[in-house]
């Protein structure tokens, strides 16, 4: 198939869209690093948590809009759809983040120190004082819970649409064919995922090599109130 000079501009489109959308929208990067951060994740799980998550991100509008022009619905049908979806996903993250803030909380301050004396061959004993936090290893933890993280963001990002893929992208692009609508979509996904995975990688990396605060049993207390803030800019500014 030739590519029209209107198709080209549409694809040019999609690429520089996708990735000013995913700068500019902090609920696209922030929950996977702070919560990388709190739960102590491997680079290599919060690469795949953070690509499944788009995945799901991208393929609900993409699916939707399919749908859309397979049946003919009204391009403000759609929108009108894809905004009641956006805010259940703005209120579901502000949800979880307060949520997460909460626990946080809590556990931070349930989590005092504690010494434990440990005899030597010697004769000489000694004291050691240290707290309960997930990255601590103790012989007496047992910390073999999966997280529900995960899914919870996966959930949420999979409510949370891609807000221009289907008016500026899809629908144009579907003037001329189906084909067209698939490429187009295609390079606004691919986009937004490398920049979501390219934004996360970096900051986990970067916060990681840090050196861990005094203030670290808060860490899942200020997880939980960036992902709050998060979904609070989606909210009162359209992030």
């Amino acid at each position: 198939m030739l590519m029209t000079n209107e198709l080209l501009i549409l694809i040019a489109a999609a690429a520089s869209i996708g990735f000013f959308h995913t700068i500019m929208g902090p609920d696209h990067y922030l929950p996977f690093i702070v919560m990388s951060r709190s739960g102590n994740w491997s680079l290599r799980k919060t690469a795949l948590i953070t690509v499944l998550c788009g995945l799901g991100h991208v393929l609900g509008s993409v699916l939707l809009g399919l749908v859309g022009i397979a049946f003919g619905v009204a391009l403000s049908e759609i929108t009108l759809f894809e905004t009641v979806r956006g805010s259940m996903a703005t209120w579901a993250l502000i949800a979880f983040g307060l949520v997460y803030f909460a626990w946080g909380i809590t556990n931070a301050l349930r989590n005092k120190p504690h010494k434990h004396t440990h005899a030597h061959a010697d004769g000489i004993d000694h004291n050691h004082s240290h707290d309960h936090h997930e990255e601590h290893v103790h012989p007496h933890t047992n910390n073999k819970k999966k997280s529900m993280t995960p899914w919870v963001l996966f959930t949420i990002f999979v409510l949370g649409p891609c807000e221009p893929l289907i008016p500026m992208l899809m629908y144009p692009a579907a003037k001329s064919n189906l084909y067209s609508a698939f490429l187009v979509a295609g390079v606004f996904g691919v986009v937004t995922i490398i920049t979501m995975l390219g934004v996360v990688l970096v900051s986990s990396f970067g916060l990681n090599i840090l050196p861990s605060p005094r203030a670290e049993k808060y860490t899942h207390a200020i997880a939980g109130a960036i992902v709050c803030l998060s979904g609070a800019s989606m909210l009162l500014f359209g992030l």
